[in-house]
């Protein structure tokens, strides 16, 4: 697997992760989800250099230019609910593409350390030949997005694979690389160093989805 860490070089998008990582800023939800939105559209553009591109003509006012345009298929899979505005900046820049939704959840089951992913909702067009952007802000364990793509399976077989990130955690981008063939590409953001004893990463910057959308009751 292919990984691009984008925060080993210097950005604009630093700020934009200060910001998700903030205490202080993310008692504003609107800001969180924008911010979460804005990492995506960085993401998006520094995937959309690795994609296939044709030239192409344009007709102006006063003539023609030839411009490259991309020529990928794309599939956007998101997970459900913190997903949401990751999915929205990819969008942004992906406008054509077609759009997946998978709703994947940790199930605790004795205790709250251990947990399975459980998949119920999913909503996906045919991905034989396309190009699959599979969406999770958060890599913590890596175990949603290895159950995401497997229950993607059905539904053919992409010709390429990106995953997309704003924060992992060392052991789940380990995990994860060691589930997906070495042609896949990780776009995150930043990379953390741990997960504590529940899986959440550290520093990371708390639930994703909470934050963006609001708390929502365990049952």
């Amino acid at each position: 697997m292919q990984i691009h860490n984008l925060t080993e070089k210097n950005s604009i998008l630093n700020t934009f992760i200060s910001e998700l990582r903030d205490v202080n800023v993310q008692k504003d939800r609107m800001r969180f989800r924008r911010n979460i939105e804005r990492v995506g559209e960085v993401l998006g553009y520094e995937l959309s250099k690795v994609l296939n591109y044709t030239p192409s003509d344009v007709k102006t006012p006063l003539g023609k230019s030839r411009v490259n345009l991309p020529q990928n298929d794309i599939v956007i899979c998101s997970i459900l609910r913190a997903g949401v505005p990751l999915h929205n900046g990819l969008l942004n820049y992906f406008d054509n593409s077609e759009n997946a939704f998978i709703s994947a959840y940790r199930h605790h089951k004795d205790n709250p350390e251990d947990f399975e992913i459980i998949v119920e909702y999913l909503a996906c067009p045919n991905l034989d030949g396309k190009t699959l952007i599979l969406a999770d802000p958060m890599l913590a364990t890596g175990q949603s997005l290895v159950s995401t793509y497997k229950a993607l399976k059905p539904y053919g077989t992409p010709k390429e694979v990106h995953l997309v990130s704003v924060i992992g955690a060392k052991p789940g981008v380990d995990y994860v690389k060691k589930h997906f063939n070495e042609n896949t590409h990780l776009w995150i953001a930043t990379i953390d160093d741990e997960l504590n004893d529940k899986g959440y990463i550290v520093p990371g910057l708390g639930d994703a989805g909470d934050l963006a959308f609001g708390n929502k009751l365990q049952h």
